[in-house]
C-alpha cells in the first residue's frame, strides 16, 4: 500500500526549512534524500488481528494538515549551566560535529514513511549533551503547537559517568482550529556507565493526529528508563525502544495512557536485549472509556548472545465503558535459553465488588469509581521518581475523571535555552 502526501511536498520547500535554520550541506542532502524515498516507504507496520488493521494510518487526510512551510511553536527549555541544552540551530551552529555523529544513528531517517516525513521537515528541535562524570536534573522542554502541523527532534547524548533527568511535555495553543498534525522523533545515545531518565507527557488537543517514536540505545552499565504519558490527541501512534547494546545495561519502560470519546492510542513498547547481563522491564496501564480505542503490542527480543537476561513486561488496560475497544499482543522472542523472562496483558472492568463495597458506605457511585481509577494507576505511578512528572500525571487523570485543573502559561517570549 502507498499514500501519497508527497505529492504536495517539493525540493524547494525543503531547502527552504533548511535555509531558515543555517544547516549544513549535509544535513540537507539527508532531508532532501528523505523527501525522495517517500514515494517508496510504507507507513509504521500496526497490529493486525483476522479481519481488521487496529490503526489504519493510510486513512488520515495528510495533504489536508501538514503544512510545511507554516510551523508555528511556542518551547520553553531550561536546565543546569553544566548540561548543553541547546535549539538544533544553535547546536549546528556551535558543536556541528557531536550533531553529524549521532543524528540519525539511532533512528534511521528512512525506517519508515513518517520518519522520513519528519527528516525532510522538521523545522524545531532539541539537542543536550551531557559531559563526562555530570549529574543532572531538572531539564525541562515544554513544547507548545501553534500551527496546523509541527515537526519536531529530540537528541540526547550522555558522556561517560553521567547522569540526567529530562521532562518533556507537548500541548497544543489556541491560535489553530481544526485537525493538526504532530510528529516527534527521539534519540537517546547513553555512554558507558550513563543513566538517562526521560519521560514525556502529550497532552495534544483532541483534534491532533500524533506520530512518536523513541529510541535510546545503551552501552556497557547504561541505564536508559523511559516514561510515557498519553492523555490527549485524537489518534496517537507512539513507539518506545530501547536497544541494550552494552554489557550489564539496563532499562525501564513505563507508560500511562486514558482515552475517553472517540480517542484512539496505539501504543508500543519494545527492547531488544543485545549483550550480556541486560535487564529490561515494561510496565503500561492504560483505561478506556465512551468509545475510545486502544493497542498495545510490546516486544521483548533476546539475542542469541544475550547471556544471563532479566526481562519483564506487564500490561493492563480498565475498560469503563462496554462500547469502548482494547487489544494487547505482548511478544517474547527468546534466541538463548540463559534468559528470565516474562509477560503478561490483561483487559477488564471495574470491579464490581469493589464498587459496591465502597457505594455501601456511603461513597457516590461516580466518585467511587473515579477513587478506582485514580487506585488502579498507582502501580505506575509508583514507578515515576520524578515527582513533577507523577504530580502531572496525577493531575491530568484527575482533569479527565473530575474537571479542569488550572494550567501555567508558557512565557511570552520565544525559545529559551541554557548552554
Amino acid at each position: 500500500m502507498s499514500t501519497q502526501v508527497h505529492a504536495n511536498l517539493t525540493d524547494e520547500q525543503v531547502q527552504q526549512i533548511s535555509d531558515e535554520l543555517d544547516e549544513p550541506e549535509w544535513l540537507l542532502e539527508t532531508r532532501l534524500e528523505a523527501l525522495e524515498a517517500l514515494s517508496d516507504l510504507e507507513m509504521p507496520e500496526v497490529i493486525r488481528t483476522p479481519g481488521r488493521d487496529w490503526t489504519n494510518l493510510y486513512n488520515l487526510d495528510f495533504e489536508g494538515f501538514v503544512d510545511p512551510l507554516n510551523a508555528a511553536e511556542n518551547k520553553d527549555q531550561v536546565g543546569p549551566e553544566e548540561v548543553s541544552i541547546l535549539s538544533m540551530a544553535d547546536a549546528l551552529a556551535k558543536h556541528e560535529e557531536l550533531v553529524r555523529e549521532y543524528f540519525g544513528s539511532v533512528i534511521d531517517p528512512q525506517e519508515n514513511y513518517l520518519t522520513a516525513l519528519q527528516t525532510a521537515l522538521f523545522s524545531t528541535g532539541t539537542v543536550i549533551h551531557v559531559p563526562e562524570g555530570v549529574a543532572a536534573e531538572d531539564v525541562t522542554i515544554r513544547t507548545e503547537m501553534n500551527s496546523r502541523s509541527l515537526f519536531n527532534y529530540t537528541l540526547v547524548i550522555t558522556e561517560e559517568s553521567s547522569s540526567i533527568t529530562i521532562l518533556e511535555r507537548q500541548e497544543t495553543g489556541d491560535d489553530v482550529k481544526g485537525e493538526r498534525y504532530y510528529s516527534g522523533l527521539v534519540e537517546i545515545v547513553a555512554g558507558e556507565n550513563s543513566s538517562v531518565q526521560y519521560g514525556s507527557l502529550q497532552n495534544l488537543s483532541e483534534e491532533t493526529y500524533h506520530y512518536s517514536l523513541k529510541r535510546g540505545n545503551a552501552d556497557t552499565y547504561g541505564t536508559i528508563d523511559w516514561i510515557e504519558g498519553n492523555i490527549g490527541s485524537r489518534l496517537t501512534k507512539s513507539s518506545v525502544e530501547t536497544n541494550l547494546d552494552g554489557d550489564g545495561s539496563e532499562t525501564r519502560i513505563v507508560g500511562a495512557f486514558f482515552g475517553h470519546e472517540d480517542q484512539h492510542f496505539d501504543i508500543a513498547s519494545r527492547v531488544w536485549h543485545n549483550a550480556e547481563h541486560t535487564t529490561a522491564d515494561l510496565i503500561t496501564r492504560g483505561v478506556l472509556d465512551d468509545v475510545a480505542r486502544s493497542v498495545y503490542e510490546g516486544v521483548q527480543n533476546v539475542g542469541a548472545g544475550a547471556w544471563s537476561t532479566n526481562s519483564y513486561q506487564r500490561e493492563n488496560t480498565l475498560m469503563l465503558s462496554d462500547e469502548s475497544e482494547a487489544d494487547a499482543s505482548p511478544k517474547l522472542i527468546i534466541n538463548n535459553h540463559d534468559t528470565e523472562a516474562s509477560h503478561a496483558a490483561t483487559v477488564g472492568q471495574v470491579d464490581q465488588q469493589d464498587l459496591f463495597y465502597m457505594t455501601s458506605r456511603g461513597v457516590d457511585n461516580r466518585r467511587a469509581k473515579n477513587m478506582l481509577v485514580e487506585g488502579f494507576f498507582v502501580p505506575v505511578l509508583s514507578e515515576i521518581a520524578v515527582t513533577e512528572f507523577r504530580d502531572d500525571v496525577e493531575a491530568l487523570i484527575r482533569d479527565r475523571l473530575t474537571g479542569p485543573v488550572p494550567v501555567t502559561p508558557l512565557p511570552d517570549e520565544g525559545e529559551q535555552g541554557t548552554a
